[in-house]
């Protein structure tokens, strides 16, 4: 009960979060395209909530990428402000928040993948779970590079906001990286703890 009470009030949050962002973004298709994700994940999380409860661990990992989210759709990745902070403190040349939302998109998917494989029991935990894991991980980013892709020859010069590529030419490149070092962090750093929160789920159930 408690946890669908947090739940709950983190969804409160978000779609309060996403009206805020959705009055004056700076581009709207922009916008549009870069919180679908949340639009998605948030009926989807109660829809399987259940059956298939989360984490608390992943939950408020979703929470925290779906901020991201809605934060570049708001703004634009190249026109985030805490970006513009980070670019100032490392001497940057370029706004690097999109690289956070990389990062993420690796951090988080890999503790969904890695919770899905061992609650389902696909895999045991060990070296070809972290293996499949940052497999998947990759796929996703690529998948989203190739969206990119797509809405770049769709929409021609109308893709700039949504790729924030900023002139980088290596963007899609750098993009996986991020993604990839995101996943590995997550394996390195949640295992131990996401499998002490997997345990204690499994015994409230």
């Amino acid at each position: 009960m408690i946890q669908k009470f947090v739940l709950v009030s983190a969804v409160v949050i978000l779609v309060g979060l996403l009206i805020i962002s959705g009055l004056e973004p700076y581009d709207r298709i922009t916008w549009l395209m870069e919180v679908i994700p949340v639009l998605i994940a948030i009926p989807v999380l109660f829809a399987s909530f259940n059956k298939f409860p989360l984490t608390n661990l992943l939950y408020s990992l979703i929470f925290l990428h779906a901020i991201v989210l809605i934060l570049g759709g708001t703004y634009t990745y190249a026109r985030v402000p805490l970006g513009f902070e980070i670019a100032e403190w490392f001497n940057l040349d370029r706004n690097p928040y999109d690289k956070i939302g990389h990062f993420m998109q690796g951090f988080v998917p890999a503790i969904v993948a890695r919770e899905i494989l061992l609650r389902n029991q696909i895999l045991t935990k060990g070296k070809m779970l972290a293996f499949i894991v940052i497999c998947i991980v990759l796929a996703i980013s690529a998948m989203y590079e190739l969206i990119e892709w797509a809405a770049a020859l769709l929409m021609g010069q109308g893709a700039e906001e949504f790729l924030g590529t900023q002139g980088y030419e290596w963007d899609t490149q750098s993009d996986m990286f991020f993604a990839l070092i995101g996943g590995i962090s997550a394996l390195l750093f949640l295992s131990k703890w996401h499998d002490q929160q997997i345990e204690k789920l499994r015994g409230s159930l």
